[in-house]
């Protein structure tokens, strides 16, 4: 880890006065002809490919040139829909809320369990208490997008260090990261649209943590030297106050008489652009979820809520057994789906509170009780149905390998009708010797081998217990009629043997090496 106090460092504190700088990034991200030329860079490429493709299918009607049309009309709209959110960070109608940051990093880190392998995490957090009010999404992206970029920063194993602290009633998150830094001529052009120190980069990330981070009345301060890492300091005022996330007031359509089945089912759109506000880390993640798991995410959120909605207590169960095994099978993480379920359970109270409320039954506390309590039940029948499934086929997953690993590890190899050879190789303790003692059992009562010839040449060491049970072995084999024969015994274990009063008389022929056991055996069936 290197130290930021150094005279050398190479530090940019983005404005002395953060609110001037606020000021100037956002007419930044404004200006027509920055993003013009951003969008001649990012979307005329992919544009120009479905013109040659397009011009292509009038020659020769191939489907692939369609889905490649299609893959990079996607990416020019995914490039047009990422300037959207930032040139114009409030088109989401997100409210205003307190937020724990300590607490959103917490739950961040669990959104990489397949990098921990090779990056530690080490936490520093104190005044766990402090809260921020604003955007929670809006943050937790911010955040997200930096834990993103420290993972990818790191090229092999390395450290990420995570702190949490009030600094003069500012709340201050460092995430900083052990990887190749980035170039000092580069530093001042971190979080402009576009420039990215990754080569497959667009650099929206960074834009993206920029102007949340402004937009809440914080300053970014970043530190870096290449080839020892990075660190990112956000500043944001705290805020005294601890509140919880209120219920939302939404603009929706509820018709006479409509049923809460009926009303989900028209309002659908308002409550799919509500869940992916909600679940702003998993929505960056649906693509690849359906493409890995062929889950439709949205499609099956819908589902559940109409399922939960109508107190079909069955289905509810069935359908988190069924999703719980797809995201084994698939080996998807499951924070994501903890992250996403949680996502509906709130959406849908909202969806529950405006119902209420547009039917003049607020002040029915009883109905919107029992409804709220049966819609809590069923999304926790389903996250419980959903582990204890996605536990299971773990399970069994693991179980079926390590069954495969040892059989693997008792490969028996058949030489004729009537003679077969096992070769051991590495370590041979009990478990290993039970494997063994099931499979040739087995396979000598099964196919009736006369002779079963023991290498164990690839074997340095057993110690004596572990002898004895493989005598045991060799007992058994006599007596279904099988003569053992071993080869290659190491001189570690003969010494074993040796001082322990151990011997293989009567129990099965011994050779100094596998040939001399094949050239006399195969002799004698001649």
């Amino acid at each position: 880890m290197f130290s930021y106090k150094r005279g050398k460092e190479q530090k940019v504190d983005v404005k002395e006065s953060h609110q001037l700088r606020n000021e100037v990034h956002l007419s930044q991200l404004a200006s027509v002809g920055q993003i013009a030329a951003g969008i001649a860079h990012e979307v005329k490429n992919p544009l120009t490919a479905v013109k040659g493709f397009l011009q292509l299918l009038k020659e020769n009607h191939d489907e692939m040139y369609v889905e490649i049309a299609q893959s990079e009309l996607q990416n020019a709209l995914a490039t047009l829909e990422n300037l959207l959110h930032v040139s114009k960070p409030d088109l989401e109608n997100e409210p205003h809320q307190t937020v724990n940051l300590s607490v959103e990093l917490e739950a961040l880190v669990h959104l990489f369990q397949d990098q921990i392998y090779r990056v530690q995490i080490h936490k520093r957090f104190q005044d766990t208490d402090a809260y921020v009010f604003g955007k929670r999404n809006q943050l937790k992206k911010a955040l997200f997008n930096l834990l993103k970029n420290s993972f990818e920063a790191i090229p092999e194993k390395g450290t990420i260090t995570l702190e949490h602290k009030v600094v003069d009633d500012h709340v201050v998150v460092s995430i900083e990261d052990t990887g190749t830094g980035i170039p000092q001529e580069k530093l001042s052009l971190l979080g402009t649209p576009f420039f990215s120190t990754k080569l497959d980069g667009t650099g929206m990330g960074l834009t993206q943590v920029f102007s949340v981070i402004y937009q809440h009345g914080g300053r970014i301060q970043v530190y870096s030297k290449e080839g020892e890492g990075t660190r990112f300091v956000l500043s944001i005022p705290r805020e005294s106050k601890k509140m919880t996330r209120g219920v939302v007031k939404m603009d929706l359509q509820l018709r006479e008489d409509e049923e809460l089945r009926d009303f989900f089912i028209h309002n659908r759109e308002v409550f799919e652009e509500c869940l992916l506000s909600e679940a702003a880390n998993v929505r960056e993640k649906i693509a690849e979820i359906h493409e890995v798991g062929n889950i439709n995410l949205v499609a099956n959120a819908h589902k559940l809520v109409l399922y939960i909605v109508d107190g079909r207590v069955h289905d509810v169960v069935s359908f988190a057994q069924q999703e719980g095994m797809s995201w084994a099978k698939n080996s998807l993480t499951l924070a994501f789906n903890l992250e996403w379920i949680q996502a509906v359970r709130r959406v849908l109270l909202d969806f529950l509170y405006n119902y209420d409320r547009m039917r003049n039954e607020g002040n029915s506390l009883e109905s919107f009780y029992n409804r709220e309590k049966q819609i809590n039940k069923l999304v926790d029948q389903f996250l419980n149905y959903f582990i204890m499934s996605y536990s299971n086929y773990k399970d069994q997953l693991l179980q079926a390998q390590k069954e495969l690993v040892d059989n693997l590890s008792v490969p028996l190899l058949p030489l004729t009708a009537s003679m077969s050879i096992l070769p051991l190789v590495g370590a041979v303790d009990e478990h290993r010797l039970s494997t063994i003692e099931d499979k040739v059992i087995a396979q000598i009562g099964a196919t009736r081998i006369e002779v079963l010839i023991f290498d164990l040449s690839g074997v340095v060491h057993m110690e004596t217990k572990v002898i004895h049970r493989f005598l045991d072995i060799l007992g058994g084999i006599s007596m279904m009629g099988c003569q053992a024969v071993i080869t290659g015994i190491r001189p570690e274990i003969v010494k074993t043997m040796i001082a322990n009063g151990i011997t293989f008389e009567n129990k099965a022929i011994t050779k100094g090496t596998l040939q001399q056991a094949l050239s006399e055996q195969l002799f004698k069936k001649e």
